[in-house]
């Protein structure tokens, strides 16, 4: 079993950064992919960015250029450095992880980004 914990969501102006961190603590050794996913009000929640074992990293086109992902080592933290947010990137974020054994992702619980402009 592993717990997620998701720090550094808050309000900011467009414009400016955030970067979200995501601490993994239980089994963490199985770990294949984690990253982070996104849900606005009345929209369905989508994919922000993942990376995966030998550091592959994947983006939303909307966030690509503005947005990176990365990871400690040994792995059990992933991290977002959100740059350039605009309105459109408030949504709550959520955290998740996915295992080499097949077991159910994992999910934190979540924390709210804000941009205005």
């Amino acid at each position: 079993q592993v717990q997620l914990v998701e720090s550094g969501g808050g309000s900011v102006q467009a414009g400016e950064s955030l970067r979200l961190s995501c601490v993994a603590s239980g089994s963490v050794f199985s770990l294949n992919a984690m990253g982070w996913y996104r849900q606005a009000p009345g929209k369905q929640r989508e994919l922000v960015a993942r990376i995966i074992t030998g550091g592959f990293t994947n983006y939303a086109g909307s966030v690509k250029g503005r947005f990176t992902i990365s990871r400690n080592n040994p792995w059990n933290t992933v991290y977002l450095q959100m740059n350039n947010l605009k309105p459109e990137d408030t949504a709550l974020y959520y955290c998740y992880a996915r295992f080499s054994t097949g077991a159910t992702d994992s999910w934190g619980p979540g924390t709210q980004v804000t941009v205005s402009s």
